[in-house]
This record gives C-alpha cells, structure tokens and sequence, in this order.
C-alpha cells in the first residue's frame, strides 16, 4: 500500500469492524493506540481530506433495507464520460465506474422497494439513451467485513438468507443521519442522535442490534482500496449451469485473495451468475490470482469474463429514503 506512518495504518486496518460503540469512541480508540483523542480525530480528518477513506460509520447489507441492485450499461465510448456523470447524479447511485467490457458502465443503484428502484433504472436509461441491465443479487457467499491492507484478505463470514427489516421513522432518521458518517466531534453518537431525535444510549443500542441481526455488515473505517495502492481490481464472471453455481460459489468464497463473492440474475446478453472482486497491487497479480482460483475450484471449463475497473466515477455509501407509507 502507499506509504504511510504506523498509527496512520493501525487507523485504516484495525477498525473497518469492531469500532466501538460507545460515548466517546475516539477516546476509546486513543486507548488503544497510545495517543490522544485529539490525534486520533485530526489523523482521521487528514485521511478522508486526502481520499483514503470515505467515513466512518455503517456499512449496511444489501436488500436488508430498501431495494437494491448491480447495473450495467453498454455506452458508446465517446460518450462514456457524459453518461457516467449523468448516472452519477442520481442520488441512488453510490458506486459507478467503468470497465473493460461491451457493458463498460457499472454502477450499484439503491431505492425504497422494488418498484422505486424499477423507475429509477428506467429514469437512467430515458436520461441518457442507455438502458441498463439490472443484475439483483440472489445470494451471498462472502460478505464485506473490511479489507486487511497487508496483505488484501477479507475476514470470512458465514452469510445468512437476507430478511428485510420494517424500520420506525426514528430508525430512517438514523439512517439518514449516518450516512455520510460520524461527525468530528468528541461524542458523535449523541450528535446524531440529537440531530435525529434519538438519545445516545438509543443511537448506540439499535447500531449493536443492526449488527447482531446482520443488517449492518460491518460499522468503523471505510476505506479506498485504490487510493491505498491496491489499484488494479477485477469483477470475474462465470456462467455456471443453475444447480451447481451455489456449490462453485461457496468453494471459491472459502479461498484467500477473494474480496466479494455472490451469485447474480442473469439478463437476456448476460449469462454469467457467478461474481467475485479480486483486488492487487497490479494487474498482472490480479491476473494470476484469478487463473489459480479458477483452477483450484474447477471453474475453468465454464463460460467467463474478467472486467477489469479502469476509472472510478463516483464511490460512497449506499443513499437510503424512507419509503413513505412505512415511515411511521
């Protein structure tokens, strides 16, 4: 990764999960590291001004709350750039880049419910001539639960069958208060609570529950791998016939050096439901990596892509509204 001092990196590989939940979690981090609350704050403030990390607060699991999807598009390359900050601009997109392939824009939409998410694709494709494929997730073998800087491994999870909470209105405005991530301020949790009409004790209590009941996969730093210098990463794609794919998807979720692994629909031009993130320091090792993985688990005689990402147009948290006739 890019050079950086020993707290520097302690800060971004120690506390991707396992933040604490309590009054002064910056004081509490200080413990840990040998230095003051203050230091822990400005070192955090000085990373995200420097795009290393994004925030630090939830990252929620998908389809837990609302609805959600991996999309695609076939854009004309001359076009590319307009289009992608087109998309970009709609609020429920919160990861959108481009990569090596006839579908090259990849973008991740969030919505209310199904029916939202529906007309927020449909409301792309009229806005930039581009209709996009919509690739919902239909399982999970390895979820996100932080990146080890080190040496690029995820810590494993065992992954449950997605349930979608019904939420109050207080707990949306929690939502909405996190999203950006915690303020910088020495008791963050009372701030949001305060600004969502919640008490701190509430605020901490329902983090630890969305946890417990896996709606929250992790809660603590969230970095940017690229900026970090793990710069080269690839969505690899299988098509795997229907009753096997689970099988090959928990075997490739166990082996190391595999970021994010799930089995997704396929669309009419799109065969492959078979996912997985692999990130490197360069292509050539993300290459190499790719093909061991594929001998070891048998999937070399399917049908595959490898998508490598060549530009990042927008990266942040997933942008979560409460659905009206639910927000009571």
């Amino acid at each position: 990764m890019i050079a950086t001092d020993a707290l520097d990196f302690r800060l971004l590989n120690e506390f991707q999960r396992g933040f604490p939940l309590v009054s002064q979690p910056w004081a509490a981090l200080s413990e840990h590291l040998n230095c003051s609350a203050t230091e822990v704050m400005a070192r955090l403030v000085s990373l995200q001004d420097a795009g290393k990390i994004s925030r630090v607060g939830p990252v929620f699991a998908p389809n837990r709350i609302g609805a959600s999807t991996l999309a695609a598009m076939a854009v004309p390359e001359s076009a590319l750039p307009q289009v992608a900050m087109r998309v970009s601009a709609f609020p429920g997109v919160n990861h959108n880049y481009r990569r090596e392939h006839r579908y090259n824009l990849w973008f991740v939409a969030n919505a209310c419910d199904e029916s939202a998410l529906g007309r927020l694709l449909h409301d792309m494709g009229s806005a930039t001539g581009c209709p996009a494929i919509a690739l919902p997730l239909v399982e999970e073998y390895h979820i996100d639960l932080g990146f080890d800087l080190s040496n690029g491994r995820r810590t494993r999870h065992t992954v449950g069958p997605a349930q979608r909470q019904a939420l109050t209105r207080s707990e949306w405005g929690l939502i909405d208060r996190l999203q950006d991530g915690l303020p910088w301020v020495a008791r963050p949790f009372q701030a949001v609570g305060d600004a969502a009409g919640l008490g701190e004790g509430r605020v901490l209590a329902t983090l630890s529950r969305w946890l417990a009941d896996g709606m929250l996969r992790r809660f603590g730093v969230v970095v940017r791998h690229r900026e970090l210098g793990w710069r080269a990463n690839a969505m690899c794609v299988w098509q795997v016939p229907e009753d096997q794919v689970s099988a090959f998807g928990h075997a490739l979720a166990a082996q190391d050096g595999v970021s994010l692994c799930y089995r997704r629909r396929t669309a009419p031009d799109w065969p492959y439901n078979l996912f997985c993130m692999i990130h490197g320091q360069g292509r050539e090792a993300v290459e190499a990596r790719r093909a061991a993985l594929a001998d070891q688990v048998g999937l070399c005689a399917f049908p595959s892509a490898v998508l490598f990402s060549t530009d990042c147009y927008k990266q942040c948290g997933a942008r979560y509204q409460a659905p009206l006739e639910r927000a009571a």
